[in-house]
Parts: C-alpha cells; sequence; structure tokens
C-alpha cells in the first residue's frame, strides 16, 4: 500500500517521517523502513508531560538507533501555549523545518483511516461546508499521508506481529482534548445507531472531495475561457452536469452570449453558438472533392475487400445508377429512408434516434438530392442506395472528423 502510494505521487528522495513513536508513525516508520526507503525520523517533543515527553524521544530515538534510521528532534519552548491549535501550529512548522534543513520536499505524516472519520465528524460538530467534510487531505503542499486508508485495527496488528513496542501517550485518554472526546465518548455512542458510522463518515469525506474536485474543474475551466463567475455559476453548472451525466445525446447551457456548455455520459465540453452552414458543392461524377477541409471521395468499385472503422461510417459501399449528388450540411425540410426501414422520416428524428448531440447536428456532412439524404456522414446510409447485388461504388470521408 505505501509503495503504490509513493509511485501514485511519484515520490522520490529523501523522506521525513512525523515520528511520535505511537502505534501509527511507528508502523509507518517499520514499512519505510522495511522498504529500503531514505528516511529521517523527526520527533517533536511538545513538552506538555515532563518525564513522560522525555521517556517518549529517548523511545524514539533508541528504535532509530537500533535500525540506524537518521534521527532528529527539538523540544517545544515553554513559552507555546498548551492548547491543540497552537501545538498543531507548532508541529507543521517544525516538520517544515526538517525539510529544508534535510533537503527533502517529502513529509510523510501517519493519519489514518479512523483519524479522517473523527476530523469529519468534529467538522459536522463545530459547523462546516461541504470542503470541510472533505477531512484529511491526503496530500497538501510538501505533506502526504500514505495511512489514510488504512484503519487503527489494523495498525495496531501490524505493531503486534512485528513485535513494535509504540509509545502510549497518557494524554491520549484526556477527554479534555475534544479529538479524544469524539473518540472516547462521541463514536461510541454513534455506533450504537451505526456500527459502521466509521466507514460512513470516509465515505461523506470522499463524496464531498469528488465534488470539490468537479467544482474546481469548473472553475479552471471558466477561468481559462475568460468567463466570469461566482459561486452560484459554478454551482449551477455542477448541477447541470450531474442532471446530464448520464444523458446520451446530451444537453447544453448558454455561458455567454457565444458560448455553450455540453454535457453527456462522455464528458462535458465548452462549444461556440450553433451555426447554420449555406456551403455546398454538386458532385456528378467520380473524383475527389474538397469540402470544408475534407475530402469527400466516390469511386467505382473494383471488387477488392475493403475494411470499414467498428465504430464510424465515414466509408460505404453503394450502389446507384447515376452520380447526381449535392454535398452540404443539413437544411430545414430534408428526410432521409434510413437503412433496413421501408419509409422515410424527418433528418432531424434519424439524428435524434442515433443520440446526435444538438450543437454536432449542423456539421454533419450529408450527400443529397434535393431534400433527401442519402448518406449521413459518420452515421449511416439511405435504403434506397443498399448494396443488393455488388456495389457499384464506394464513397468516403478523410480528414480531421
Amino acid at each position: 500500500m505505501i509503495k503504490s502510494f509513493i509511485e501514485k505521487y511519484n515520490l522520490s528522495g529523501t523522506f521525513i517521517v512525523a515520528f511520535s513513536g505511537g502505534y501509527d508513525s511507528m508502523c509507518l516508520l517499520d514499512i519505510l523502513f522495511k522498504s529500503g526507503y531514505d528516511i529521517v525520523a523527526a520527533h517533536l517533543n511538545h513538552n506538555w508531560r515532563g518525564n513522560e515527553s522525555l521517556k517518549e524521544a529517548k523511545v524514539c530515538e533508541k528504535f532509530c538507533n537500533a535500525r540506524g534510521i537518521k534521527f532528529y528532534t527539538e523540544t517545544l519552548s515553554e513559552e507555546v501555549p498548551q492548547n491543540e491549535t497552537c501545538a498543531r501550529e507548532a508541529r507543521y512548522e517544525f516538520f517544515k523545518r526538517c525539510a529544508e534543513k534535510f533537503n527533502s520536499n517529502v513529509v510523510f505524516t501517519a493519519h489514518n483511516y479512523d483519524d479522517n472519520a473523527e476530523t469529519v465528524l468534529y467538522r459536522v460538530i463545530k459547523g462546516t461546508g461541504i470542503a470541510g467534510l472533505q477531512g484529511i487531505a491526503e496530500h497538501r503542499d510538501i505533506f502526504y499521508r500514505p495511512l489514510l486508508n488504512m484503519t487503527r485495527k489494523h495498525i495496531e496488528q501490524y505493531c503486534l506481529e512485528n513485535n513494535l513496542k509504540p509509545n502510549n501517550d497518557s494524554s491520549n485518554d484526556n477527554i479534555k482534548y475534544k479529538r479524544n472526546l469524539i473518540r472516547k465518548k462521541i463514536l461510541p455512542l454513534m455506533k450504537e445507531i451505526n456500527p459502521k458510522v466509521t466507514d460512513a463518515l470516509n465515505s461523506l469525506s470522499k463524496i464531498a472531495n469528488e465534488d470539490c474536485d468537479e467544482k474546481e474543474k469548473i472553475r479552471e475551466m471558466l477561468i481559462k475561457n475568460n468567463i466570469e463567475y461566482d459561486k452560484k455559476k459554478i454551482d449551477d453548472i455542477y448541477e447541470f452536469i450531474n442532471i446530464n451525466k448520464l444523458s446520451k445525446s446530451g444537453k447544453t447551457m448558454s455561458l455567454t452570449r457565444d458560448l455553450w456548455l455540453f454535457a453527456n455520459s462522455k464528458g462535458t465540453e465548452i462549444i461556440t453558438a450553433y451555426k447554420k452552414f449555406d456551403k455546398e458543392i454538386k458532385i456528378t461524377h467520380c473524383g475527389e472533392f474538397e469540402f470544408d477541409n475534407l475530402i469527400f471521395s466516390i469511386r467505382p468499385f473494383d471488387g477488392k475487400i475493403i475494411e470499414f472503422p467498428s465504430d464510424k461510417e465515414f466509408k460505404a459501399l453503394i450502389s446507384v445508377d447515376e452520380i447526381d449528388f449535392t454535398l452540404r450540411y443539413r437544411k430545414d425540410g430534408d428526410k432521409i429512408q434510413p437503412f433496413g426501414t421501408n419509409g422515410t422520416q424527418k433528418l432531424k428524428k434519424y439524428l435524434n434516434e442515433k443520440k446526435v448531440p444538438n450543437h454536432k447536428k449542423d456539421n454533419i456532412i450529408l450527400l443529397c438530392r434535393g431534400n433527401e439524404v442519402f448518406w449521413a456522414g459518420g452515421l449511416g446510409i439511405n435504403e434506397k442506395i443498399k448494396v443488393i447485388d455488388k456495389p457499384t461504388h464506394i464513397i468516403e470521408l478523410r480528414g480531421e472528423l
């Protein structure tokens, strides 16, 4: 698990490990040591519990010396207020100093699965929005937390199986600290309602992370396209994407006078406002014809077997008595007799049945006679030019489709 985490973030060099000597950090340090990584154990003595703190620092140093692990420690000044917030700030400043001292850009902390659940619950109790429900970040700045998916139970089991003897910080039992109160009193009561409340809180954290990541992508998309935004606009776009993320044909919403957002099951994209095209050319003989930077060709069938793309029909075998077509984009009143059917239908209905997004309908190149479509590039042919005995011609559209 640790190795895959390191590979995920492509981490290398010297790793600083926040090492209190407790179960979590001893487990993490031992795994990294046995995996052969270059590590430095960084221990901050908070200087809150006198001799007990000194003994814990000695345990940490002894553990590292026995394994040849670099060990570095500092003692917190007595002037630092003894509260959770100040202690946390002092710890992280210490780890940053260690990173600079040992020329490292990676600091591992040993927060685990249960810690994350407790953090989410703490923030809910204090009052938070979706961002706060994300819980403990797996990665932020130089800090990485590879044990976030490992439960406290598994960590304790690892320590037992590997004959590790972690420190037991007596302050962890003091419920005057809010985190301990949640761990010792509140979560056990909640487990009477839902035995899997830790899983539920971590699931909530995961959902919040996904939501916030998606909204950040939306924000970046708007910035990239020079579109003004506020929280409401991002929320509206997020809701629109969620509503249409299972749609095959997709929907569009206006972003500006000239830009639209298209969303379907394949993803999202910003498109320009719909345009009608009047360009058309006559096709009255075999040959190659340039059409909007694409090449349309029609040639006699020479009897050779040809391969067709499995996903798009930009090449087709047909049977015709004469070559008398117009190559163009769609117009009002167009109709088609789809391959394998008995009657004609409006082209609009045909395109809807093919799940063509609205913003792409005007870009489909059509081979027509009058208002009847005989071939829709990438979609299919008219029943009237299907091959019965053998093909007479091959038609093809080439280029950046």
